[in-house]
């Protein structure tokens, strides 16, 4: 089993855990009444010859006491910046939003090495943006580790040197 293997079943075993330490500024706290259901990674295609895409994890998460509208979050880790694809997350929240018929996807990207990648896409002409895409980046190797090591977090023990 590879690294980005081991990566995804960690997130699917702890997904609470892990969006609490990755996606901390969109979810927390979570209580324990909170669901939390991994959705299926492989995109449907329109025709039969077409590329599939395949997410990493992606989760929806539901408040079952109405306190918040369910969140879809497009769980995406990379290695090598030279192959990520802000227009790649930008179909997968796309596909996610339309396959579940919501405006609430969030995309978490996940970065373990040091990076230069885009942070923003914007599309349009002269006058107008009409597209604005932006994800929610954690950059593993700027976190501090002291900070977690007395945390009760598995997926930050884990994550942090």
């Amino acid at each position: 089993m590879d690294h980005d293997q081991n990566f995804k079943n960690l997130i699917v075993d702890y997904p609470k855990q892990a969006l609490e330490f990755f996606a901390a500024d969109e979810v927390c706290p979570l209580d324990d009444t909170v669901k939390i259901t991994p959705v299926r990674q492989e995109q449907l295609k329109n025709r039969l010859g077409d590329r599939f895409r395949e997410l990493d994890v992606p989760l929806l998460v539901e408040w079952p006491n109405g306190h918040r509208e369910a969140l879809l979050f497009a769980v995406e880790e990379h290695t090598d910046p030279r192959r990520f694809s802000i227009h790649r997350i930008a179909h997968y929240c796309l596909d996610l939003a339309e396959m579940f018929d919501t405006r609430r996807v969030v995309p978490v990207v996940i970065f373990l090495n040091q990076n230069q990648c885009p942070g923003e896409l914007r599309i349009g002409g002269d006058r107008v943006d009409y597209l604005e895409f932006r994800y929610l980046a954690c950059h593993l190797k700027q976190r501090i580790a002291e900070d977690y090591r007395q945390s009760d977090n598995i997926i930050a023990r884990l994550n942090l040197p």
